[in-house]
């Protein structure tokens, strides 16, 4: 059984920089596609980014794209989101998600079926 857990998220304000991170046990770690999604208060959960197994390539989605840096280190079993200029509209829950099967990077929850519990970030205007 995949283990995941998210590094403790944080109030910061709008232009702030904020990295999150998402450490992996019970599993082979390079094996699995990640991803990390957000769900805002009264909205459904949606895709920030995803990275393949190697580390190489990652996809953004449209709303985080230039801003945030999504990479992993397989010798730390340790997947990470690099979010710079934080907007007021980046406030959520960041979940971390794992794929255990297959080399493709996909966008739907239904594709991940391993969830970290998730990390308040915060962006104050």
């Amino acid at each position: 059984q995949v283990q995941l857990v998210e590094s403790e998220g944080g109030l910061v304000r709008t232009g702030d920089s904020l990295r999150l991170s998402c450490v992996a046990s019970g599993g082979t770690f390079s094996t699995y596609v990640l991803a990390w999604f957000r769900q805002a208060p009264g909205k459904e959960r949606e895709f920030v980014a995803a990275i393949s197994r190697t580390g190489s390539p990652t996809f953004n989605g449209e709303l985080v794209k230039g801003r945030f840096t999504i990479s992993r280190d397989n010798a730390k079993s340790t997947m990470y989101l690099t979010m710079n200029n934080l907007k007021p509209e980046d406030t959520a829950v960041y979940y971390c998600a794992a794929r255990s099967a297959g080399w493709v990077i996909l966008t739907m929850m239904s594709d991940y079926n391993y969830w970290g519990q998730g990390t308040q970030v915060t962006v104050s205007s």
